[in-house]
């Protein structure tokens, strides 16, 4: 027989969120770990937000869909708002009744400013890391380090000489249909002389030999080397000393957060440089980095360069010894975890390219990121 479709809808509908999501769908251990970590925060939301006016957006909400936007590679906080509203998984995951009216996307916009002066976005990141350590998931001793570009939001028409007057009005008053026609050729442009009126703090770089250059951020990452869950991360500006100064934060970092003493930390040969190698050994920790081919320094014994480098070429001899050991082969091979950990946060989680436009802006989304990424990760690692 065949079936109608009643065109007569029902007026009252009776919905059970928790009876619609199945029993072993991926996110409900995501959710359990998340309920916990912000349970744990309570009192670092009550003392962001004032306790006379009008109530918010609960913050705890915000961080579910911002997760929920890594999660499901969601382009925009406005189709993050339509989802919400038409999609019954994310109003579980959220905690939001299926007849509840949406917030404006723009309550992310309001409320990002006060996430980052109280600090939620890295408390966040920083109880997910100790809920792996708790775990057991993690290594103690041994990570590596690496660091990605991050396109900036910013058009390379808007990277201008610094000098250029940009408060003179337009000539022309009518609608534009697109951006008027740049020609850069013939045209010297640097870091230096210019910088982006759209994001001031993005800078001109180029990935290599033959690739274009555009306006980047670096974002960078410690992970350990048993799981290769992401234990640190930091957005800089695009240079090409960033990285090795970024490392030995992050290493100072784990150190004060969590009380780890980094042994052994593998990189990449972006970070072979001989003042680099020293601090990290002031430090206690073993370099395992790979080293870039020519010379170390020893046939330059007389000049006034290798004196005052003596020191860092002394690092890089010790470093070259530790070529041949077996814990540096470990080690590298370990090191590829991190380029799982980027790739994740590039292709799901929407960091190729930024939608946000200032430093601190990009941080706050890369530790949520980073969160969800370890969320997924020992979601696999834990038991049922």
């Amino acid at each position: 027989m065949r079936g109608k479709i009643d065109p007569q809808s029902a007026l009252f509908f009776a919905i059970n969120l928790e009876a619609r999501i199945r029993p072993d769908h991926p996110l409900r251990p995501i959710k359990r770990a998340v309920d916990a970590i912000l349970q744990e925060m309570g009192s670092l939301f009550e003392g962001a937000y004032s306790t006379i006016g009008r109530p918010s957006v609960p913050p705890e909400r915000l961080l579910k869909a911002t997760l929920l936007q890594c999660l499901y590679t969601v382009r925009s906080e406005t189709q993050l708002a339509e989802r919400l509203d038409t999609d019954l998984l994310f109003r579980w995951f959220c905690d939001m009744d299926p007849a509840e009216e949406v917030f404006d996307p723009t309550a992310f916009s309001h409320n990002r400013t006060r996430l980052e002066q109280s600090g939620i976005a890295a408390t966040f990141f920083e109880l997910v890391v100790k809920r792996a350590l708790d775990a057991g998931l993690t290594s103690d001793e041994h990570f590596s380090v690496d660091g990605t570009l991050i396109e900036s939001y910013a058009s390379l028409k808007s990277f201008k000489p610094k000098d250029d007057n940009h408060d003179e009005p337009d000539e022309s008053n009518g609608f534009k249909p697109r951006n008027a026609a740049v020609d850069f050729h013939g045209h010297k442009r640097s870091n230096a002389t210019h910088r982006s009126t759209t994001d001031g703090e993005a800078r001109l770089y180029r990935k290599g030999n033959g690739q274009p250059a555009l306006l980047y951020h670096m974002g960078h990452a410690v992970t350990e080397n048993r799981n290769g869950l992401i234990m640190a991360v930091a957005v800089t500006e695009a240079s090409g000393t960033a990285e090795p100064a970024a490392a030995e934060a992050l290493v100072d970092e784990l150190r004060d957060r969590f009380g780890i003493q980094v042994k052994t930390l593998g990189a990449d040969k972006n970070y072979d440089s001989g003042p680099h190698l020293l601090e990290l050994e002031h430090r206690g920790v073993t370099p395992h980095v790979a080293m870039r081919s020519g010379p170390i320094g020893g046939e330059k014994q007389t000049t006034l360069r290798w004196r005052k480098n003596r020191a860092g070429i002394a690092a890089r001899r010790r470093m070259a010894a530790r070529l041949q050991d077996a814990t540096y082969a470990v080690s590298q091979r370990c090191r590829k975890l991190v380029e799982e950990g980027f790739g994740w946060l590039k292709t799901i989680a929407g960091l190729a390219r930024t939608r946000l436009v200032g430093r601190w802006k990009i941080r706050q989304q890369m530790h949520l990121a980073a969160a969800a990424f370890n969320l997924v990760r020992m979601r696999r690692l834990l038991p049922a």
